[in-house]
């Protein structure tokens, strides 16, 4: 072999092992379509139809009947998703991530995050919809850029990616959504029909999907950076809560706007701030011997209240409401109407009280007992507390689900509390209007995302 040929094979051959180096790798896709059938799918809602042909999932609309999804078997919590869609310019869609249907929710109505498929003048497709829940919570209106991304009548690609509290999304690898929120961690993907109501002319009408496909492992060596600022949802109101009305009632940094019940100021100790929550302290288990309750410096008449709370094991607070702070001045808690908080299982408490089962979580304290069907959320977990109270009728809610309600000052609640421990306190439960209370216990309890709405013809 002469001297030219041996160079040209020592260039041919670092050629070629310098382009096996710098192959790109192949990311580990785990397909969701497969062998042109629609195993390991489920639909769920409506009616509508899904079939396959050729790789590619053809949702066809039906007249009167709800939003149909066809729904994952597999739950994901962790993972990077990619998938193709192509949409009929008259109709909205979306496809579900972290989504459930769970029977005591509406009746095992779908619900939980949508990746937005808008293919009307507003063009949020890539935003971030709370299906049957807190509706927007990522919208495009601020990101043109992503609104004009999407192709009218052609395929497009969504890239989304859901890691921990955060979720990001990608419309043709243009940056859509960055959104940080805990409210699921785990759910199906799901493919969404819209419903069309009794509009014939949107009758037979189709969304497709292909080439779905995700990754659950080493998230982090493939996940992308996103140059938009996030949303974040903790102690901050959604887009709809504004445009509804609602106002935050701690803004998950100060005390203002909350004092101590027996106290001119928030209290120096038992209660701290920390990483936006608010946490009364593990102080033995006493009733208001520590910092003591924390009241709202306003008073309410008709509100909707909603409070996120955190129980430790063996823990008691509550939520109270219609509290005035001039009775009881003595030693205990302040008195009011009680969203109780507790855990059922290790606190001797749910086994007490004046009517069976009335000091359990949730419950109207020492009246009335919560649904024992509540969706309570595991210890060391958070739950949404929601209380609504509008011309004396009053609702406690848990975790977006109703466990009661009752009239206030109706003859049925009177004769509850002339049979309760409230009953030596004159014209309880009836106030017009009243404060606030988070409850020292003296168990530690965890606080956050504390909103109000006061109805606008009702302004305190």
């Amino acid at each position: 072999m002469n001297t030219i040929t041996t160079k040209l094979s020592l260039i041919v051959a670092c050629f070629f092992i310098i382009s096996c180096n710098t192959k790109k790798e192949e990311i580990p896709w785990v397909e969701l379509i497969k062998n042109d059938s629609l195993n390991g799918w489920t639909i769920l809602g409506g009616k509508a139809t899904y079939k396959v042909n050729d790789g590619v999932i053809i949702g066809t609309t039906k007249a009167n009947t709800p939003n149909t999804f066809l729904t994952t078997n597999k739950m994901y919590g962790n993972f990077i998703f990619e998938i193709d869609f192509k949409v009929d310019s008259t109709m909205n869609s979306g496809i579900q991530i972290r989504s459930n249907s769970l029977p005591y929710y509406r009746e095992g109505m779908v619900h939980g995050y949508q990746v937005e498929i808008d293919p009307s003048k507003r063009a949020w497709s890539g935003g971030i919809y709370d299906e049957k829940r807190r509706k927007w919570l990522n919208p495009l209106e601020n990101n043109p850029e992503a609104q004009k991304a999407f192709k009218q009548n052609k395929w497009n690609n969504y890239r989304v990616e859901a890691i921990g509290d955060t979720i990001k999304t990608w419309i043709n690898n243009v940056p859509a959504s960055y959104l940080i929120d805990d409210k699921t961690a785990t759910g199906f993907i799901g493919l969404q029909v819209h419903s069309i109501g009794n509009k014939m002319e949107k009758l037979g009408k189709q969304v497709m999907w292909k080439n779905a496909k995700i990754l659950t492992e080493n998230l982090s060596k493939y996940s992308k950076e996103s140059p938009i600022e996030p949303i974040i949802t903790k102690n901050n109101l959604t887009y709809n809560e504004k445009k509804a009305g609602w106002k935050m009632l701690w803004d998950g940094k100060t005390t203002q706007g909350w004092r101590g019940a027996k106290l001119d100021t928030f209290p120096d100790k038992g209660w701290s701030i920390e990483n936006g929550e608010l946490i009364v302290a593990d102080t033995g288990g006493a009733e208001s011997e520590a910092g003591g309750d924390i009241v709202t410096t306003d008073v309410y008449s008709n509100f909707e209240l909603q409070v996120d709370f955190k129980l430790t094991p063996g823990a008691n607070s509550g939520i109270k409401y219609y509290v005035d702070t001039e009775i009881n001045k003595g030693s205990g808690s302040s008195i009011g109407l009680e969203y109780q908080i507790l855990d059922d299982a290790l606190h001797a408490d749910a086994k007490l009280g004046s009517h069976v089962g009335s000091r359990t979580v949730c419950s109207l304290y020492d009246l009335i007992q919560a649904n024992p069907n509540k969706p309570i959320n595991p210890i060391g977990e958070w739950n949404t507390a929601y209380i609504k109270s509008i011309n004396n009728h009053v609702e406690h809610w848990l975790n977006d689900v109703k466990v009661l309600e009752y009239e206030r000052g109706s003859e049925e609640f009177l004769n509850l509390v002339s049979e309760s421990k409230y009953a030596k306190w004159p014209n309880f439960g009836v106030l017009e209007k009243g404060q606030i209370l988070l409850q020292d216990h003296g168990d530690k309890v965890s606080f956050r995302n504390i909103k109000i709405r006061v109805p606008k013809n009702n302004k305190q």
